[in-house]
């Protein structure tokens, strides 16, 4: 019977490849991509079991970060408040409406086996936990740093893994933009981290424009920069206009600042469907645009880098168009792209944030009403058979 199921999930994962094939292509709309055939990347199957079911009649909210510790535990953070009283969580009214659902504490750690080993977050005394948490990352030293996306969120903070507080860094309770401060920051989306360099790079952000740069130990301010390297402006650009020239200024929200091992800063100018490259100091390298007719939203939401030492390879999350680009990282050529829109394993609702493992595994967050956390099980180099996989559905062999 068992060899029957499986044989029958081979078939259904063929069919699901072969109309794949037949309906993927081109992007559509003007992305400069490679064409599928002839060239080698790396491939992904979504792991449908992972994480294992969470204890206590928890449920997520929004997720809006994830990060991987050097034992290769997973970190998320989500928001507790999009969650529906009626709908969700109606253990948690007074009177209990019902027997499920509670809000998961906000930060969630599994192991790599997806079992649940901690979980915390909060309020807490000595520092001010932000009023819309947003986006986590692992340090060189396995602390967790998170930023903040709600009024007032103009600072940071550090805990060590199992949630005790070391810092908080940035002034408090500032609502008003200022791309030109050391003392405070804007709504940080995320913080990533130069480990050679003990420098922390931050996505500031939501209120702010700029990347900017803290020695991981101290939080001392060190440095900041704009688009294409400029000074930073707060001045308001209105909408996104992908017929317009190219904005010189940073929209709302910056949403990463990923640090590469050669020396450069891959920052998510989301709003401006780009992604653009610096040297640490901010010296603009070269920038590339991304699905540029997606309005709103946007479509650079994070990056992460493959594990092998050259970083070869680099993953962006898409959350307008419910994808996730597999591109070279040095030439910047999109090379494949996998999932879609639709809650099924494999596909996405809001993908926010990415992250790898030391295995080349991707784990992807969803924000708004996706509300998870995905595996997608690294499979080695690939042939590139179609440009759009659609859900990297497992084959059944495995």
């Amino acid at each position: 019977m068992k060899r029957n199921l499986l044989a029958a999930l081979a078939i259904v994962g063929s069919v699901g490849l072969v109309t794949c094939a037949q309906s993927g292509g081109g992007d559509g709309d003007g992305t400069q991509t490679a064409q599928a055939g002839g060239m080698m990347a790396p491939m992904f199957e979504v792991d449908p079991f992972w994480p294992k079911p969470l204890p206590n009649h928890w449920v997520l909210g929004s997720v809006v970060g994830v990060g991987v510790d050097s034992r290769d535990h997973v970190f998320i953070i989500h928001r507790q408040a999009p969650l529906n009283e009626r709908t969700e969580i109606g253990a948690s009214t007074d009177p209990p409406t019902g027997e499920c659902c509670l809000p998961a504490p906000y930060i969630l750690e599994f192991d790599p086996e997806g079992n649940l080993v901690n979980g915390w977050g909060g309020e807490g005394e000595g520092y001010d936990w932000p009023t819309s948490n947003h986006g986590i990352t692992i340090d060189p030293m396995d602390n967790v740093w998170i930023g903040g996306n709600g009024r007032g969120d103009s600072h940071i903070l550090k805990f060590t893994r199992d949630g005790r507080f070391l810092q908080q860094i940035g002034t408090p309770g500032i609502m008003e933009a200022n791309s030109n401060t050391s003392e405070h920051f804007g709504e940080v989306a995320k913080i990533s981290f130069d480990a050679e360099a003990n420098e922390a790079y931050l996505a500031d952000g939501y209120v702010n424009k700029r990347v900017a740069v803290l020695d991981i130990s101290t939080g001392e301010f060190k440095r900041y920069w704009g688009a294409y390297g400029n000074e930073p402006s707060d001045e308001d650009l209105g909408p996104y206009d992908p017929e317009a020239p190219l904005a010189q200024q940073f929209r709302t929200p910056v949403h990463c600042a990923e640090p590469s091992n050669d020396g450069l800063v891959y920052v998510c100018d989301r709003p401006n469907d780009r992604i653009q490259v610096f040297q640490s100091d901010g010296t603009f390298v070269t920038e590339k645009i991304i699905a540029p007719l997606t309005r709103g939203d946007g479509s650079t939401w994070d990056i992460a880098f493959s594990r092998d030492p050259e970083q070869t390879y680099m993953y962006v999350a898409d959350g307008k168009n419910m994808k996730v680009y597999v591109m070279d990282r040095q030439s910047l050529e999109i090379l494949t792209t996998f999932g879609d829109g639709g809650r099924q394993p494999g596909l996405f609702f809001a993908v926010h944030s990415i992250a790898t493992d030391s295995q080349g595994n991707i784990y992807t967050t969803e924000t708004y009403e996706g509300k998870r956390v995905q595996k997608f099980v690294y499979r080695g180099l690939g042939p590139v058979t179609v440009m759009d996989q659609g859900a990297p559905w497992p084959t059944g062999g495995n």
